[in-house]
């Protein structure tokens, strides 16, 4: 058997970019069924499978356990998996009927609802043995063997509904990972560790930045006062890039009608993932809005436009909420309630690149000043499921094709997210990467005929008829949590000078210092500076400690010497000093290092 990825590759995840990602895809797959394997011979008749796929890291197994496995069960069962990989056993498919399917696993309702489902889509069935000893129910792709895989992990268990719905039963899901080499794997293992202690949760709750509660609700993050500070922040550095490039800022109400997602199509497309709201004094049906879009049409068509106008630009910061599923729930990375730079503009269809071209142009400033790791994605449509999408074939084959010159044009290396694109519209996505290197979206760039059209938007051109605008949908964070979480996690919570809550923390030696620290203390505040005195009856290094668990940028010793010459030593929070620095030398330089917005806190 060869499975090869040319025959797989337009159903491969969008992680699978190319042969060799292809290959560790195929490795980890098999090791998933080699670790079905090893359950099913450990615990005979105990377990009813259910899927179990490879994934971007590694590998999961959802099923059914009479008794669910612990972490102290892992050894035997790799030890187990080790036994049928020792075994070298070949790896082999075959397609089958439904009939021969369901016969195969007659005593398995799980996969008898993934028979029902596939026979009902027209796809065909297979299953693959390893060996002679087991057979599952599955699309591939696989190894030849199982003595191809050299180093793999059982690593840890949660739980999960059946096909990703709380309405169905809860399983066991069971995570792995597998690696071509036993480095390469150790390597894997030793970054994980590291990004747990930069799980961005962890240092939300370390830095007092957020929290959640369970009286408000799941997926709702409450900001402390530091927290607010960063997004308050994060929105003033965008917003003024935006006034710069001429967006207009607008607001726009939380809730809306019904009929204005129903004119839009998000009704019909999304209306389970949004909350309803109810009125004591009205029959309408109203939902808190999901996205700005439909609102920012309203404000376009409520007066006549001229081509004069165009482009508009307009930006609304403005909160947003979206009934996710529980168990898809993650932190900031996945919330109910969140903000997004929401910026939509209305212009010429000439004017489109000249507008397309401004915003990637601030999605790379921004970027580049947070030191992100990113690429991007071209979001298009799913082929196989054309009736997904609103509009005109042949207008969606223009803008698919235009989007993709566009993207060259600006030499912005990109790779196909098939089936990933918006209802109305391709998406330019820009995939960010968290401490784990898992891909979260964060800013998007849209070109939507379908919106205009549904809203029937129209301006004046220049002979005096009626014109249809393009509307282009753009955000720069995204999503303003998501955004927060990948800086905490990309800097493991060390944020830049500029955005952090306090930015210098000033530890007098003894209480006879505090009034030369609590001068230094005016003098910063009076110049913009966030700083504190540290007051506290406690010695002077275990100050030193906790501001530098705080992730504070700056700690001024101060002490009867400083007082003297007036001057500071300095302390970064890496632990490196600088002794006999003139007070106003550091302000000036400090002042310079949080108006540049820099990334570094050395001052130079």
């Amino acid at each position: 058997m060869n499975d090869k990825y040319e025959d797989f590759k337009d159903s491969l995840p969008d992680y699978v970019r190319n042969e060799d990602d292809f290959k560790l895809f195929k490795l980890r797959h098999t090791t998933e069924h080699v670790f079905n394997q090893a359950i099913e011979e450990l615990w005979p008749g105990k377990i009813v499978r259910a899927i179990g796929p490879a994934i971007a890291e590694g590998f999961y197994n959802d099923s059914r356990w009479e008794v669910a496995p612990t972490e102290e069960d892992f050894e035997k069962i790799e030890a187990k998996m080790q036994e049928i990989i020792n075994a070298n056993l070949p790896i082999s498919r075959k397609d089958v009927t439904e009939e021969e399917a369901r016969e195969i696993f007659k005593d398995n309702p799980f996969k008898q609802e993934l028979i029902t489902e596939f026979v009902k889509t027209g796809e065909s069935l297979s299953v693959y043995h390893t060996g002679d000893v087991f057979v599952d129910l599955c699309k591939g792709p696989h190894i030849d063997s199982t003595g191809e895989i050299k180093a793999f992990k059982v690593q840890n268990i949660a739980g999960a509904y059946w096909r990703g719905d709380e309405k169905n039963e809860m399983l066991t899901r069971v995570y792995g990972t597998a690696f071509f080499s036993k480095e390469e794997l150790e390597k894997f293992l030793w970054q994980k560790e590291e990004a747990k202690k930069r799980d961005h949760r962890k240092l939300g709750q370390q830095l007092d930045l957020f929290t959640f509660s369970d009286l408000v609700g799941s997926g709702m993050p409450l900001y402390t006062q530091k927290g607010a500070l960063i997004r308050r922040l994060l929105n003033e550095y965008v917003e003024e890039l935006q006034r710069k490039a001429g967006y207009m800022q607008v607001w726009t109400p939380q809730i809306a009608r019904a009929e204005l997602f129903k004119t839009s199509g998000h009704y019909d497309k999304y209306k389970d993932d949004m909350f309803r709201v109810s009125s004591s004094y009205s029959d309408d049906e109203f939902f808190l809005k999901p996205m700005n879009c439909p609102q920012h049409t309203q404000i376009f068509s409520s007066r006549p436009r001229s081509y004069k106008e165009l482009p508009l630009r307009i930006t609304d910061f403005a909160m947003l909420y979206r009934d996710e599923r529980p168990g898809e729930l993650h932190g900031l990375a996945r919330v109910r309630s969140f903000s997004t730079d929401d910026c939509h503009v209305f212009c010429r269809e000439d004017q489109v690149d000249a507008e397309i071209d401004l915003a990637l142009n601030m999605i790379k400033e921004v970027l580049s000043t947070f030191g992100f790791k990113y690429r991007y994605r071209l979001s298009t449509r799913d082929p196989k499921h054309l009736e997904k999408y609103l509009g005109k074939p042949e207008t969606w084959d223009r803008v698919e094709k235009w989007a993709e010159e566009i993207m060259v044009r600006n030499n912005i290396e990109h790779y196909p997210g098939v089936g990933e694109a918006a209802f109305y519209a391709p998406k330019m996505d820009l995939m960010a990467t968290d401490s784990l290197g898992r891909e979260w979206q964060l800013s998007t760039v849209q070109i939507d005929y379908v919106m205009p059209e549904r809203f029937d938007l129209k301006y004046i051109d220049n002979e005096g008829k009626e014109q249809r605008p393009v509307m282009i949908h753009r955000a720069i964070l995204g999503s303003a949590e998501r955004f927060l979480m990948i800086l905490l996690e990309s800097l493991g919570g060390a944020l830049p000078a500029w955005l952090s809550p306090v930015q210098v923390k000033i530890i007098p030696i003894s209480d006879q210092n505090n009034a030369y620290a609590e001068k230094l203390e005016t003098e910063l505040k009076e110049n913009g500076v966030r700083a504190e005195v540290d007051k506290d009856n406690d010695r002077m290094q275990n100050k030193i400690r906790l501001a530098q668990e705080q992730k504070i940028p700056y700690m001024l010793i101060v002490g009867k010497r400083e007082e003297a010459e007036e001057t500071i030593s300095l302390r970064y929070r890496d632990g490196e000093e600088v002794k006999d620095l003139k007070f106003a030398e550091f302000s000036e330089k400090l002042l310079n290092n949080i108006k540049g917005r820099n990334l570094d806190i050395k001052l130079n």
